[in-house]
Parts: C-alpha cells; structure tokens; sequence
C-alpha cells in the first residue's frame, strides 16, 4: 500500500492558475488559504484511454463543496476542463493517469482565519501523475481505528475538503498496526469509511454500504450503486455494526484510486467464505469495466 516514486513523474508539468510549470519550480503562495488554513476542496479523477471518468459528477461535487465553503470566484467550469485537457496534453498523458483538482479559497491579503480578508477569488492547482491503480487487486487488510469520522453537526460531509487530519491519524494507526487502511466508524459506532475509501459489505446476496452521514459522498461509491440498481442486485444504504463486518460474505472497498478491491481481513479476522470465492464483487468488476468504457470525457 506504499505508494513509490514513479520515475515517469520526473518531469511533470503542473497547472497553478492557468500556467504550467516543472515540478520543481511550482510555488504556492504562503498568503493562499490551501497553506494557511487547509482552506480547499479538492478531486481524484483517472484518466482511462484519453477520457476521465465520471468528469461531470466529479465537477458538480467540487462545485457543491465551494458552495458550501461559500467561495467567491470560482473558476468557470470550461475553464477548468479545458486547463485539464492542456495539462495533460502537456504532458503526454493518454491512460493510467490519476489527476488530483484542487480549488482554494484563494490569496489572502493578510494572514488569518476569516475570509473577508480573501477578496481576488479562487486558486486553483491541477495535478496530474502517471499513476496505475494503487491497490492491490488480490486483497487489503483492515484493521479498525480508534479515531473517529466526525457527525455532520462538526463538519459537513458533503464538503470534500483538503483538511484530512482524522484521515490521516487514522492511516497512521493503519501503519502501527502493519495494515493496508484504517477501518473508520462514525461517533455512534457504525461504519463510515476507510481513511481512504468507500466500504461495501455482502450478506446473504445483499449489497451493503454505509450512508454519507458521516462520510463524503463518493464517485465510484455511486456508481456502485447505481450498477446494483440496473443489474437487479439487491442493495442498501444503512447504519452497518461492526458486529455485521466481521460476518460478511464478502467486503471491498472502492475509490477512483484503486476502483473496486476486496478486503480479506479486518483486524486481522478472516473476511469471506474459505476459499475466498466473491461471485458479487466479480460481477461489479465486470460491470464497472464495462461502465468505464462508456463513462469518460474524451480530452486527449
């Protein structure tokens, strides 16, 4: 699960407002709220043959999450796109590229907490790397954190926001404990999320996954969804016990980073049944393929 430096990436080109620049030589302003505060919201899209997958759902949550944030001057979405296209036009990127989006509040005029003080409109950072899917499609090992995914009365779930402290104290749990991801529960004690990732679970024929109460809305965690609802397998969006994970007959986790990828073991307890046959997650797989390849925004 350790993500190692891909020499493909030397070189890269990066997009800070519009201008590319090499890797080395890209500068945010210290005055930026990404910087000062965490202030920004931010995509992962993976570009599959010259289209990035699900681009439109992916601009609409970005936009929604400024919203929320309430920012002023939000770049305009053909902006947005066509600063995609030139970046990875510019860096000759055609499949296996994972694309991270960022918009922040902007330059501050002095540093601090309110925004007021941010009045010439949003940055906005694109980041583009050659990047295979980084999970191990075999399996990932989960082991349960004690920090919890905050309720929507402490930070709205909606907001897809740079700010991942809980996530990241929690992938440092993940990496003491010698798992792949940390297992997230909410603050009532049902699952939310991985520090990374959506979590599904089978029972009896029967999809399961967790409401957004305490987690992000996710991309691939729709189309997941949306793939049950056409093809007739049963699913749901509940509260999930911890006692219910443990007796799963299957479980995987999805993300645009490694797509759908079974989970073998939570804290260490086997997860499935001996001989590790997952006929639900096989025929996801198969549909997402096929959903990939008509779901992509041509852009190179």
């Amino acid at each position: 699960m350790l993500q190692t430096y891909n020499p493909l990436n030397r070189d890269l080109l990066v997009n800070i407002n519009g201008k590319l620049v090499h890797r080395d030589e890209a500068g945010v302003s210290p005055f930026d709220s990404a910087v000062q505060n965490g202030d920004a919201v931010w995509e992962g899209l993976r570009l599959y043959n010259g289209g990035i997958f699900k681009l439109p759902e992916h601009l609409d949550r970005l936009q929604k999450s400024a919203q929320l944030l309430q920012y002023a001057g939000f770049p305009e979405r053909d902006v947005l796109v066509e600063q995609l296209k030139q970046t990875l036009l510019a860096n000759k990127m055609h499949n296996d590229v994972h694309v991270r989006l960022t918009v922040s509040r902007g330059l501050k005029y002095t540093s601090g907490l309110d925004p007021r003080i941010n009045q010439l409109g949003c940055s906005y950072f694109i980041l583009a790397e050659h990047k295979p899917l980084v999970y191990d499609k075999s399996g990932i090992r989960l082991m349960t954190a004690m920090h919890r995914r905050p309720s929507p009365h402490i930070l709205n779930q909606h907001i897809h926001s740079c700010n991942q402290l809980t996530s990241i104290l929690a992938k440092l749990e993940a990496n003491a404990a010698g798992a792949d991801d940390a297992l997230m529960l909410d603050t009532r004690g049902y699952l939310a999320e991985t520090n990374a990732t959506h979590v599904f679970i089978v029972k009896s024929g029967v999809v399961m996954t967790s409401t957004c109460i305490a987690c992000p809305e996710g991309i691939t965690r729709a189309t997941v969804l949306d793939l049950c609802q056409r093809n007739g397998i049963p699913a749901e969006q509940r509260d999930i016990p911890p006692e219910l994970l443990y007796a799963a007959d299957e479980m995987f986790v999805t993300g645009t980073m490694g797509e759908l990828v079974p989970v073998t073991s939570l804290d260490e307890e086997p997860i499935g049944v001996p001989g590790g046959a997952r006929p639900v997650l096989d025929q996801l797989n198969e549909l997402f393929a096929a959903e990939v390849r008509v779901g992509c925004t041509p852009l190179v």
